[in-house]
């Protein structure tokens, strides 16, 4: 066993970690080149899928739109955490827009449309959702919702029509 304290710095921890941890999520190819990785949402729009916590109610996934114009309007009852990977999109209750390299906290309980620009040809956005995306017409009545298990339910869905099989979605959950 090495007693020098260079050495103990590069040790690996030495005890076993509580057997009721969860298992890690290592996704290699964040942005897939495999096209059917990306689960489709509405027409231009796909997410991929990379933690979809169904023990607390989040979902982690990247968001690509390929179309101009507003993509939804919506309320989040939890923050919503994003960092644009490619391209720009933003609210049209605010003056600010999120572009390649931004990162975008969204406070619990606020309601926003989201517009990517006609110039943009793609962007893609990391999004962590806790809790429900609310889709709400412009005077908040309700018209729809997302949670992590109605994500579940598409990936099963979509990678089960694509030959992956609906397990493919399984190294995702948590």
């Amino acid at each position: 066993m090495p007693t020098d304290a260079a050495d103990q710095q590069r040790m690996p921890y030495q005890y076993p970690n509580p057997p009721e941890a969860l298992r890690d999520i290592v996704v290699p190819e964040a942005v897939p080149s495999d096209e059917r990785v990306w689960v489709p949402q509405a027409p231009n729009v796909w997410f991929r899928p990379l933690c979809l916590n169904i023990s607390q109610g989040y979902w982690m996934n990247l968001l690509r739109v390929r179309k101009a114009g507003v993509l939804s309007r919506h309320r989040h009852p939890g923050p919503v955490h994003g960092f644009v990977l490619k391209g720009r999109w933003h609210y049209l209750e605010h003056d600010w827009v999120a572009t390649e390299g931004s990162y975008v906290f969204e406070p619990p309980g606020e309601t926003h449309t989201l517009v990517v620009p006609d110039d943009v040809e793609e962007m893609i956005t990391y999004f962590q959702v806790n809790g429900v995306m609310y889709y709400v017409d412009p005077w908040g009545k309700g018209i729809g919702y997302e949670d992590v298990f109605t994500k579940l339910d598409i990936c099963r869905k979509h990678y089960a029509e694509i030959g992956l099989g609906a397990d493919y979605v399984d190294q995702f959950v948590r």
